[in-house]
């Protein structure tokens, strides 16, 4: 096996040489152009940081990181920063900056989460915000404590199994898909533990940002535009994203002034101002009157699961991340393992890798589905046997490298989860201290719905429950595992990781991109870690994504918002269908942050509570058009 920087050569996954998507260590030489950065004010212990409102380029707002941190921050691209102290990696540049920004105002890197999440509600609405739910894993570098906090979704206490019967399209569109939120309980709770900065202060640029303007960016105004019908058909939608009849185009300025009314009152009077109190009762109010079956009972009883992270340990390494209903920690373990037990990973270099992770890829689709909620059903045995090497010999035994099957060679006995969207991010603090978080409203604006008075976007996370009547397209029974019940949470696709190298921090990592994020923070880690590509190229390279059904692989041959092509070679695909895959491109990819943080070689051991303090090298991944910030 093969330590990050060395021993492994070569492509990970069959990116030949034909390949348009970057060699180990490519940086595009397009000029970054696309991005341009909005308003925000973030005043943090006294510490003020201008992100210019119109027309300014990231360049811009990197000179302006510079001048005020000094030293910090090398950027050898737009997608990556290089820093000593902090860095956070979120999907838009403006995010990663207010993050940033928290760090260099004495802030925990959890109080740097906070603050980026609450800006990504605002300028990414249609996949996070204080309307959906949150995975948060957070680590404390001097004690080695791992947490995790589920602000997940929950079914709401008038939900039955068979609510969507009568009308199947409900379970998606429309106020009566609405999950209970979690995302700012979720925040609250954590920085409750954690937090250095006051709780009013993490607000100031997302409510600035939805007072004053922000300008839309290229991969927001392309979701709003394959949304657009949807949009024009909600008037609380239509107000905010298409004031003139249309939706917003990019560079174009979005306001939204109920929104930031509704975060002010949150910054002021805490968490209860949502959960239960007046900017509850008017959220709820617009809900229910749109069809929703939400009540402020069930705001008022939200309950945050906290517990300690579940760790799972593959390849050397040790991931900490959240236990169900998320798939996402135990999913991934599965499929390392599986491909650890092979007598080498040279494999890992050419186009064999390809077809040995597809293939552990649908091996775990089929055996995750008999996951969920485990205060609902008991999973116990069925996480044991995918952290389990032995489990996991098992599979790869059933791995031929010549041929691939059709769905019912692995297995599968209830029809497979199919979430949506989400937005992550990474933050690494001076201390070491890191947090991983993924936010969701699940479909690209949620329900498709946004409530007037408080300007907030509705969830649709009732659509990832399984229904008994469903008609499900692989022809499976849907998993009773993931039945609705009152107060349940959804089985989920979600993997913020924090990764470990001997108990040091090696990397922060996660993704969106719904089913397929499980397979892109895998196949990212690999790339990385185990290869030894640089961490932009890790990320920068072509995926590949499976569902089980169809029996279909869905290689990555797309141009991403600044004009880089990532695509899979024509090797690698030729190589795949000799061996009966079936291929599809796709040209919308998941999306991964991912901050790595540089340990001697041999990594050293953090027993003692000794932390090491490396380099941390933060990418924010193309595919949306992201941009990190270091100190």
């Amino acid at each position: 096996m093969a330590a990050r920087g060395g021993g492994l050569q070569g492509p990970l996954l069959g990116i030949g040489e034909d390949s348009p998507a970057a060699p180990q260590g490519r940086r595009s030489s397009r000029p970054w152009t696309a991005l341009a950065i909005a308003a925000a004010l973030l005043a943090l212990a006294g510490v003020v940081l201008f992100l210019s409102s119109a027309g300014r380029g990231v360049g811009a707002a990197w000179d302006e990181q510079r001048r005020i941190s000094g030293s910090g921050g090398v950027r050898p691209s737009p997608h990556e920063v290089e820093s000593a102290e902090g860095a956070a990696a979120a999907d838009d540049a403006r995010c990663s900056g207010v993050g940033a920004a928290a760090l260099r105002a004495g802030g925990h890197a959890v109080d740097a989460a906070v603050a980026a999440a609450l800006c990504l509600g605002v300028v990414h609405p249609m996949s996070s915000g204080v309307g959906g739910g949150a995975f948060i894993v957070v680590r404390d570098a001097a004690s080695g404590e791992a947490v995790a906090f589920d602000a997940q979704e929950t079914a709401p206490a008038a939900a039955t199994p068979d609510m969507y019967a009568r009308d199947p399209p409900s379970k998606c569109k429309g106020a009566l898909a609405m999950g209970v939120p979690g995302e700012l309980a979720g925040l609250h709770t954590a920085w409750s533990r954690y937090g250095r900065l006051p709780w009013r202060d993490h607000f100031a640029p997302a409510i600035r940002l939805a007072r004053h303007g922000y300008e839309v960016v290229p991969y927001v105004a392309r979701a709003l535009k394959k949304t657009e019908r949807e949009v024009l058909a909600d008037p609380g939608l239509r107000a905010v994203f298409a004031p003139e009849g249309r939706v917003l185009a990019a560079g174009e300025t979005c306001r939204n002034p109920a929104l930031a009314d509704a975060l002010e009152r949150v910054a002021e009077e805490g968490v209860a101002a949502f959960y239960g109190g007046p900017v509850g009762e008017s959220f709820v109010r617009d809900v229910r009157a749109a069809g929703g079956i939400v009540t402020v009972d069930d705001l008022r009883g939200y309950k945050v699961e906290v517990s300690a992270a579940m760790r799972a340990d593959a390849m050397g390494y040790s991931f900490l991340g959240m236990p169900p209903p998320s798939s996402g920690t135990v999913g991934m373990a599965l499929i390392l393992n599986t491909l650890g037990g092979y007598k080498s990973l040279e494999f890992l270099k050419g186009f064999l890798g390809v077809h040995r992770l597809i293939e552990a890829i649908k091996h775990m689709l089929a055996i995750r589905m008999d996951l969920g909620d485990p205060d609902y059903v008991n999973v116990s045995g069925n996480v044991a046997e995918m952290l389990s090497p032995p489990f996991a010999d098992k599979i790869r035994q059933r791995i031929v490298d010549n041929t691939t099957f059709p769905p019912g060679y692995y297995f599968p006995k209830w029809s497979q989860l199919r979430d949506h969207g989400t937005s992550h991010l990474c933050v690494v603090d001076g201390d070491r201290n890191s947090v991983a978080m993924t936010t969701t409203v699940n479909s690209y604006f949620g329900a498709h719905v946004l409530s007037p008075s408080t300007g907030i976007v509705v969830n649709n996370e009732m659509d990832d429950f399984s229904v008994p009547a469903a008609r499900t397209p692989d022809h499976l029974p849907p998993a009773p595992a993931n039945f609705i019940a009152p107060g349940k949470r959804p089985l989920s696709s979600m993997t913020p990781l924090i990764i470990l190298k001997n108990g040091q921090l090696a990397g922060v990592v996660g993704g969106s991109g719904g089913t397929d994020i499980i397979a892109t923070v895998t196949q990212v880690f690999l790339n990385h870690f185990i290869v030894g590509l640089d961490p932009l190229a890790a990320v920068q390279h072509p995926r590949v994504y499976h569902r089980l059904v169809p029996n279909v692989v869905k290689y990555e041959n797309y141009t991403v918002v600044d004009g880089e092509v990532i695509a899979l070679s024509g090797e690698a695909r030729e190589f795949m269908e000799q061996r009966g895959h079936r291929l599809e491109s796709t040209d919308s990819g998941a999306v991964c942050q991912f901050i790595v943080h540089d340990l001697p070689e041999p990594a050293a051991s953090g027993g003692g509570r000794s932390v090491f303090r490396g380099k941390l090298t933060a990418v924010s991944d193309p595919r949306k058009g992201g941009s990190p910030a270091g100190l």
